[in-house]
């Protein structure tokens, strides 16, 4: 339930950047309302996109989806750091200026940092 969770999740993430970098949803609904250009918006977002995608690959490799020779030990590094910054990254969430941003990510980011622990400690 942790991967498919994870899975779910972060592609949802994936296509909110994209959607956000497209300019279909205004940018100053996310990153706590902070970014003041669309200078900054790209590389934010540009960023994310990486990163998502990146957990993602971990993801799929921890799961066998990908078969890639990456030593076990290194997905689980990648595990817990992808736990570390999803409680660092709800921190952030909850002192967003936008409210739906606020309480929606902030549980989104809550159950990201949840399902991550529980594939570290299983790995």
């Amino acid at each position: 339930m942790a991967q498919s969770g994870l899975l779910i999740l972060l592609s949802l993430f994936l296509v909110l950047h994209f959607i956000i970098l497209v300019k279909l949803i205004p940018y100053n609904l996310v990153w706590g309302g902070r970014l003041k250009s669309d200078k900054e918006m790209y590389r934010f977002e540009i960023f994310s996109i990486l990163i998502n995608s990146l957990f993602v690959s971990v993801i799929l490799v921890q799961g066998n989806f990908l078969i890639v020779d990456i030593p076990n030990k290194i997905i689980t590094y990648a595990l817990w750091l992808m736990t570390g910054l999803f409680l660092f990254n709800t921190l952030g969430d909850l002192t967003s200026k936008n409210k739906i941003e606020q309480i929606f990510f902030t549980i989104t980011t809550i159950l990201l940092a949840i399902f991550s622990l529980i594939l570290a400690l299983s790995n």
